[in-house]
């Protein structure tokens, strides 16, 4: 799963949000979560999972152009494949790097969100009396005197 995943922009995210990614992946399943917030989770594990394929077909690379491998093994219409599918990967990595990041250039700064997106705080309306404060006794009514 991509939320599993690193991507190279989760400390953006973390600086932007005021969390580390697994906490606003569960802030956006609670019910009220931001638009925002869920759109930049959308494009992370969009780009982590983009990530992990130019990881993939670099190694792949390697692995075929590795010193110890044999030469008569090479094929130059193999390599043209492979750079055009790493171009596509690199393509696509960038898009999202530059969407999420216009996005996050575009957020309220960090400070006004404490709490994880979507997560309200509860206030006090009322004061309890204490535990140990003894009731109060109802108020005896007054008599007045009628005027004369």
């Amino acid at each position: 799963m991509s939320r599993d995943r690193p991507s190279t922009m989760d400390g953006d995210l973390h600086k932007v949000f005021g969390h580390t990614v697994p906490v606003l992946y569960e802030a956006v399943d609670l019910p009220g979560a931001s638009p925002a917030l869920i759109r930049a989770l959308t494009l992370r594990s969009f780009l982590a999972v983009t990530e992990e394929q130019v990881a993939s077909i670099r190694d792949h690379v390697r692995a075929d152009m590795a010193p110890a491998r044999d030469m008569s093994e090479l094929s130059a219409d193999k390599l043209h494949v492979d750079a055009r599918w790493l171009k596509t990967a690199l393509d696509a990595r960038d898009g999202y790097r530059t969407a999420l990041a216009e996005l996050l250039r575009t957020m309220p700064p960090p400070p006004q969100r404490a709490r994880p997106p979507g997560v309200t705080q509860l206030k006090a309306t009322a004061c309890l009396p204490s535990s140990s404060a003894a009731p109060t006794p109802p108020r005896a009514a007054v008599a007045r005197a009628p005027h004369l």
